[in-house]
C-alpha cells in the first residue's frame, strides 16, 4: 500500500451505485463456488485453502475501508471511480456475508445438537474464532495488494468521544483494519518518484448486541472531503493508475503532529 486518505464523504448517486454493483456480481459468484470446495474427504476443513481463497484474485487499485451500514455508498463510490478514472476498488461489505454464510454451514453441521435442538456455545466460539480470523487475514492481504485506501468516514463508522475528544469506533473490524494501515509495508509503485510514503486506513460491522469501544488513531490518513474529490475529477484528464498519481498530487503527504 502506497497511501491512505481519511475520506470524510456523506454522499450517494444511484447512477454510480448499480454502475458499482455490476463490478461485484462475477466476484460474489466467484466466492459462493469456492465455498463449496472447502471441505476435504476425510470431512476436516481446508483452512489454508479457505484464507487462500476467500476472495477472488481481484486486481484492484482501491481498497474501500468502511461501516457495514455504509456499504451502498461504498459501492456507488467504486462506480464513479470506474466510471470517471478507469480504476477498480475493492468493497470489502460485498463478501462479508459469505462469512456469515459459511458459519451457518459449519455450525449446523458440527455446531447444532439434534436431540437437544440447540447450538453448542464451546463449539460455536471455535468455528466463529476460525472463521474471523480466515477473514482478516483475506482483508489484510487485499490491503497490502492494493494501491491506496479509502477510509470512509461517516457517523455510521466512527463515533465521537466526549470524555477524551478522540474519534471510537465500536466496530473490531474498522479498528483491526485502522492498525492494519499503520503497520503494513509500504510500497512506491514504480512510476512514483521516491518521495516520504511513511504513512498510510476499515469498514466494519456493527454489533447491535455487544457494544465494544476502541479507540482510533486517523493521523497516519490524509483528510480529504468531497470538495477535494470533485477538484480531482475536474482535473482528470487520464484514465488508470495514472488518475492516482494525479490525485497524490493535489493531496500531497503532510507529517502528522504526533
Amino acid at each position: 500500500m502506497y497511501r491512505g486518505f481519511n475520506l470524510m464523504l456523506d454522499w450517494y448517486n444511484e447512477a454510480s451505485y448499480k454502475a458499482g454493483e455490476l463490478l461485484f456480481v462475477a466476484d460474489k459468484v466467484s466466492v459462493r463456488r469456492t465455498l463449496r470446495s472447502f471441505m476435504l474427504e476425510d470431512g476436516v476443513l481446508d483452512g489454508s485453502k479457505m484464507q487462500e481463497h476467500w476472495f477472488p484474485q481481484v486486481e484492484a487499485d482501491i481498497f474501500i475501508s468502511h461501516s457495514h451500514k455504509d456499504e451502498k455508498k461504498a459501492i456507488a463510490l467504486s462506480g464513479w471511480l470506474h466510471t470517471t478514472f478507469g480504476l477498480k476498488a475493492f468493497v470489502d461489505s460485498c463478501i462479508w456475508g459469505y462469512a456469515d454464510d459459511l458459519l451457518e454451514k459449519i455450525d449446523r453441521k458440527y455446531c447444532y445438537n439434534e436431540e437437544e435442538g440447540y447450538f453448542n456455545y464451546r463449539d460455536r466460539n471455535y468455528s466463529t474464532s476460525h472463521v474471523h480470523m480466515m477473514l482478516n487475514t483475506a482483508l489484510m492481504k487485499m490491503m497490502d495488494k492494493t494501491e491506496c485506501l479509502f477510509f470512509l468516514n461517516t457517523p455510521e463508522s466512527l463515533s465521537a468521544n466526549d470524555v477524551i475528544n478522540k474519534p471510537t469506533t465500536h466496530s473490531p473490524w474498522i479498528y483491526s483494519e485502522i492498525a492494519t494501515s499503520q503497520i503494513i509495508r509500504q510500497s512506491t509503485p514504480r512510476r512514483r518518484t521516491v518521495e516520504d510514503t511513511r504513512y498510510f486506513a476499515k469498514g466494519g460491522r456493527i454489533d447491535e448486541q455487544l457494544r465494544i469501544r476502541y479507540e482510533m488513531d486517523l493521523r497516519h490518513l490524509t483528510e480529504i472531503n468531497i470538495d477535494d474529490m470533485i477538484e480531482w475529477q475536474d482535473n482528470g484528464r487520464v484514465k488508470g493508475v495514472k488518475a492516482l498519481d494525479v490525485f497524490y498530487e493535489l493531496n500531497p503527504l503532510t507529517m502528522p503532529i504526533l
